[in-house]
Parts: structure tokens; sequence; C-alpha cells
């Protein structure tokens, strides 16, 4: 008997055979999947204008496979409602601080292949009403805001019955209703990515009040999610990423990437699609200068985390793992060549 899995499974390799690569063209435009509403990652601005930092890796693949960075219709998704979005095919990629595990893969039909930003969830607390709470050992016995449809249940629930403690779960489907609540005072403490939480923290009516506990319960590596079944797809949009990657470490930035493209650096001509006889970029079916369109766009890697939730956001969050490997990070380009 065929279950309700395999005729998902099915329906999707169905709609990825198709060719996402030439429906976005035929289209003029990339459907991208976002969050309702996290600053620093995807909001809209005081014009409706969406920003941030899984934005504007929406932007670069629209760069790359449109020429145009604008051509992006954004779809604000709860947790619960992205992965019908990018089943069904209402979007063409999930670009929404979703986790790469294994179950995603391997029952969903899902592929995700980098990692954008590493991440790990952590607990919020208002130091003022907790003055005495110092680590989340000390939590037993605090309700706790999550949302519901993500890892976060699931750690948890891990973490407290490892360290033999007891909690009250209060789950919310969206963002703004679980931080709304976590403020007005409804549950002790919120938890989420800490990246989540440096956001949170921003939007709440006394900021300073509150603190991000030292703990890391869990890893969380986040990036961007395709169907199975469309490898070229799939391929431009893994490389789109380890291109801001590797330019970057080449020191190549939206302000010089012209001039750059003059450099004696095979390395750099390669990435640049200026070396002889290029063709990297036809067999990813694109023009060779792809990479010069993306740093145009959006800038290098480091300048898209900067921009948008590093030193020169109001989030200020250190690169950390999101550091270069040959600044003792994990972002790692896998070599162009």
């Amino acid at each position: 008997m065929w279950g309700a899995a395999c005729w998902t499974v099915l329906a999707m390799a169905g709609a990825a055979s198709a060719g996402t690569l030439e429906d976005v063209k035929s289209n003029g435009v990339l459907k991208c999947g976002v969050t309702t509403g996290n600053a620093g990652f995807s909001a809209p601005d005081e014009k409706g204008d969406w920003e941030g930092f899984d934005v504007d890796f929406c932007r670069a693949v629209a760069a790359v496979v449109l020429g145009d960075p604008t051509k992006v219709q954004f779809t604000p998704l709860s947790a619960k409602d992205r992965f019908p979005a990018l089943q069904s095919g209402e979007i063409d990629i999930l670009s929404r601080q979703t986790t790469w595990v294994l179950s995603r893969e391997a029952s969903l039909g899902f592929l995700f292949g980098v990692v954008t930003y590493y991440d790990g969830q952590g607990f919020l607390i208002n130091s003022k009403k907790m003055p005495d709470v110092t680590s989340a050992t000390q939590l037993g016995g605090a309700t706790i805001c999550l949302l519901a449809g993500t890892t976060t249940e699931l750690n948890i629930a891990d973490y407290f019955k490892a360290n033999k403690l007891e909690y009250s779960p209060l789950v919310f489907e969206k963002i703004e209703e679980a931080k709304s609540a976590y403020d007005g005072g409804r549950c002790d403490v919120y938890s989420d990515d800490q990246s989540n939480l440096y956001s949170a923290r921003l939007s709440l009516s006394a900021p300073t009040d509150h603190v991000v506990l030292p703990e890391i319960i869990s890893k969380e590596p986040l990036g961007p999610v395709v169907r199975q079944g469309d490898d070229r797809w799939f391929n431009i949009v893994k490389w789109t990423h380890f291109a801001i990657v590797q330019a970057e470490e080449f020191g190549i930035t939206q302000a010089n990437v012209e001039e750059m493209k003059n450099s004696p650096n095979p390395e750099v001509k390669r990435l640049l699609g200026m070396e002889a006889d290029a063709k990297l970029g036809t067999d990813l079916g694109l023009t060779e200068d792809w990479v010069v369109r993306v740093v145009k766009a959006v800038g290098n890697y480091g300048e898209v985390f900067d921009r948008n939730i590093g030193s020169g956001s109001p989030l200020k969050i250190a690169r950390g793992l999101n550091a270069l490997w040959t600044d003792h990070g994990l972002q790692y380009a896998m070599p162009v060549r």
C-alpha cells in the first residue's frame, strides 16, 4: 500500500521536474518564503519593503537568475505553514531561519545544502523579574514561550528531561504572538534560536531589562531550503552562498567587484567569470558574470552579515561561528573550479 508520505514525495518530485529555474525565468520573479517578521533576518521596513539577512539571500538568487535583485515576491509564512508552501510550489525557495535536520530531508523531501547561519537555541529572561537566575539550570518550574512547528519544542523537552526539571510550555504559531506573550508576562522565559532572541529583545517594551542566558542547548544550522528532484536549481541556490563567501575571502566587495575583474589572481578571475574559455556559469544554466551580478546586488557574505545582523545593525551579533574559516569560523566555500 502506498502511504500518504509516498504520494507527497511523488507529488513534489513531479512539481520539481518542471524545472524551477525555467519557472522562475518564465514568471520573471523569484517566489521566496520568509518569516512573518523578524528584525535583522526578514521583516518589512517602514515603507513595506522586505529587508534582512534571509531576504538578501533571496535577492542574491534573483540577481543570479534574473539579473535583478528586486525581482522577488516575498511570502511571509509561519513555522507551521512554511513547509506546505514549499511542497506545493507556492514558493521557489524557503529562506526563513530553518534548521537543517535529517527528517526534513528524509521524510519531507527537501534539500538544504548550505548553512548560511550557524546558530543554537537559548533562553531569554527578564532580569528585573528573575534577578537571581544566571543559568538555564535554574529554570525549573518556569513557563516557557515557544513557537509551534519548530525544533525548539523538541530541544526544550530534551533539555529539561536531561536536567530533571519541570516546565510549562506556552506554544504559539507566530513569532509576534510569542514575543507579545513574553513581553506581557504570560511566560517567564522565551526560548528560540539565539539570533531570534537578540532580534526579539529589540521589540520589547524595556529591552535592557532582558538578558540572554549563556547556555546554548542545541545545534541550529540554518539555511535556504528547496524541493528535492531539481538538481540544477539546488546547485544554483547552493553555489550562490558559496560565491558570496568566497568573495569575502578574496576581498571582493560590492564597491570593488568591477576593479577585481582585472585581478591577476587566477582564482579571482575564475570566480568572476573572467577566465579564458570560462564555462562554469554556463554549466549552472547561468551567464559567466553571475558572481559579479550577485556581489553587485548584495555584497559579499561579510557585507550581508554586518549590514543586517552584525556590527552595522542594531542587533550587533558577533560573527562567532559564522566567521570565515580563515578567521576560525565555519563559513567555508567549496572551490570554484
